[in-house]
């Protein structure tokens, strides 16, 4: 079922990093939603990311010139843009990439 499109390890890493960033964010809002700290808000926020980095960052340490292309137009979207867009434009542009460079 899965090796015509995506395999089995690579699925279940998609769900399992979806609940853990699902998870991080409910978590500390149950755990913290009686405090009111503007520092403790900026951390709440910042975990997704560092969870979405985790995930990503290995590709780019592989020396493929797609992942590392990919990467300068990520950082600069990350400067200027907000992070929904900015993980548009990494996973749309490493995949064009990919294709195009192989």
């Amino acid at each position: 079922m899965f090796s015509t499109y995506i395999n089995e390890h690579a699925f279940l890493t998609i769900i399992f990093m979806g609940m853990v960033t699902y998870l991080t964010r409910i978590g500390g809002y149950l755990v913290f939603s009686k405090y009111d700290h503007p520092r403790l808000k900026n951390i709440l926020e910042i975990v997704p990311g560092c969870v979405m980095i985790s995930l990503i960052a290995p590709y780019f340490v592989t020396g493929r010139i797609a992942d590392m292309i990919a990467l300068i137009f990520t950082v600069t979207a990350a400067i200027r843009c907000s992070f929904l867009v900015t993980l548009i434009i990494a996973i749309g542009s490493a995949g064009l990439l990919r294709y195009i460079l192989g």
